[in-house]
């Protein structure tokens, strides 16, 4: 699962809000520094241009502008309270499964690679990871988080399964489950 943006170089967006299929980003050498992070980490944030994507209004230099989203399967990718909503958007009719974990988690270190591996091998699941931290805090809020990790599954956008706690084997069969209704 990548975010992928599609913004002119010359373009340092500083600030946004999020429009009708929602959508904020980061400038260019903050994306830069982003990307980084994200791929030390082992997640991806990419920018690149888009074909088929969902077209997200962003502000660009006092500017309102777009940039595309698109749901890539096979990896695991880091959202924010932003970029959240319009991933799920762009992920169509495929399931989302979304980690929220904080930095000082034990349990949640320990999933983070079991979590890595299951989008790595279950390709028609998007994967999401979103750290509820401050920042994201109103997103935590909205999908009711009181434990971390805790493990939304989204199906046509609507929360319809939720694991709690490091219960790899319980999130695998909670999958399953969705897939087949």
């Amino acid at each position: 699962m990548a975010l992928r943006l599609s913004i002119s170089p010359s373009h340092a967006i500083s600030t946004c809000r999020r429009g009708a299929a929602g959508g904020c980003f980061v400038g260019t050498a903050a994306a830069a520094a982003a990307a980084a992070y994200h791929q030390k980490r082992g997640l991806v944030t990419a920018a690149s241009e888009v074909r088929g994507a969902v077209v997200a209004p962003v502000r660009s230099s006092g500017v309102e502008t777009t940039a595309a989203v698109e749901a890539v399967v096979g990896r695991v990718t880091e959202v924010t309270k932003d970029t959240f909503w319009p991933i799920v958007e762009a992920a169509g009719d495929k399931i989302v499964v979304l980690d929220m974990y904080t930095e000082w988690c034990g349990p949640c270190k320990v999933m983070a690679p079991k979590f890595q591996e299951m989008s790595e091998k279950d390709l028609d699941v998007v994967f999401l990871k979103l750290d509820c931290n401050q920042d994201n805090k109103p997103l935590a809020k909205e999908l009711g988080i009181k434990v971390v990790p805790t493990f939304k599954i989204l199906k046509g956008g609507k929360v319809v399964m939720e694991v709690t706690g490091a219960k790899i084997d319980e999130l695998a069969r909670a999958i399953e489950t969705v897939k087949s209704t």
